[in-house]
């Protein structure tokens, strides 16, 4: 009986600083506003905007390229020789490779 009255006792003093402690921690880590979501939420942000700005240069690219080809119409033709490898029915590619062998030194041995 002792030990009920002592622990009642303790929360009738502290029942200010409980509360608000308990408080604290559900705003801080629980709740759905809580300060460890508004700080997650503010990274995706942080993440978002730079895949927008990584799509807008990429459109800008991409638009230049197109008012290029609707300008120029040899442009067509250099875009189609670099990445189709396309070629004109009067011309012979010839594809020069850098790749160098490599030699196996399988004289040394290691000890």
């Amino acid at each position: 009986m002792n030990r009920r009255y002592s622990f009642w006792k303790f929360i009738s003093r502290k029942k200010y600083l409980i509360v608000s402690v308990l408080g604290v921690v559900f705003v801080g880590f629980v709740g759905e506003n809580s300060i460890l979501k508004h700080v997650q939420n503010r990274m995706l942000v942080r993440g978002m905007k730079a895949e927008i700005d990584a799509y807008n240069a990429q459109y800008e690219k991409d638009e230049h390229m197109l008012k290029e080809l609707q300008r120029n119409p040899k442009a067509i033709t250099k875009i189609a020789r670099e990445r189709y490898f396309m070629k004109a029915d009067d011309e012979d590619i010839f594809v020069l490779s850098d790749d160098k062998k490599k030699e196996d030194n399988n004289n040394e041995t290691t000890d």
